[in-house]
């Protein structure tokens, strides 16, 4: 084997042990893959309580460049967002956006560890994005008992097969006609 090639594997090894890891992160995203510039529609899916107790708040934390975000209320939860500034100014539909929504909450509720649901927010990725790029939308399940903190996110050291905790994630894909 050409070390060329060798090394041009290690890389592809590598790459690839950073890319979300859904079988390990309980709570997911249903669709893991959207294009810069591109409205999304992201359903956080948390489909069991906390070794046993009712989850009673999910918390959402909305990444970089993800912007122009809208919560769905959820019948029966308390729905709550935490605002802030944006790293930089982005622009949506001809506006200028230098705030806006860095974290959700749905609180207040109740949902039993043997039945799954579904938490919907919708936004719009930058176009300043790179395709290729993974985005995480760290979640924290608080139960009646405990919490579940799906927040880890891989690093060169941590990859993400080796993760208990993944943060729920989406890969950047190329914006359509390119």
């Amino acid at each position: 084997m050409s070390v060329k090639f060798e090394r041009a594997l290690r890389a592809a090894i590598f790459a690839a042990s950073l890319l979300p890891c859904a079988a390990s992160a309980h709570a997911t995203l249903e669709k893991t893959e959207a294009a810069p510039g591109a409205f999304y529609k992201a359903v956080m899916r948390i489909p069991h309580g906390c070794s046993g107790s009712a989850t009673v708040r999910v918390r959402v934390r909305i990444p970089d460049g993800f912007v122009g975000v809208k919560p769905m209320p959820k019948p029966g939860w308390i729905l709550e967002t935490t605002k802030g500034k944006y790293d930089q100014t982005y622009e949506l539909y001809h506006a200028k956006l230098t705030e806006g929504v860095k974290e959700i909450s749905w609180g207040a509720g109740h949902l039993p560890d043997e039945d799954y649901d579904e938490f919907v927010f919708i936004g719009t990725f930058a176009s300043s994005l790179a395709p290729g790029a993974v985005v995480y939308f760290p979640t924290v399940q608080d139960c009646e008992k405990g919490a579940e903190r799906w927040i880890e996110i891989p690093t060169a050291d941590k990859p993400a097969n080796s993760l208990k905790s993944a943060a729920p994630a989406l890969t950047l894909t190329a914006p359509a006609g390119k």
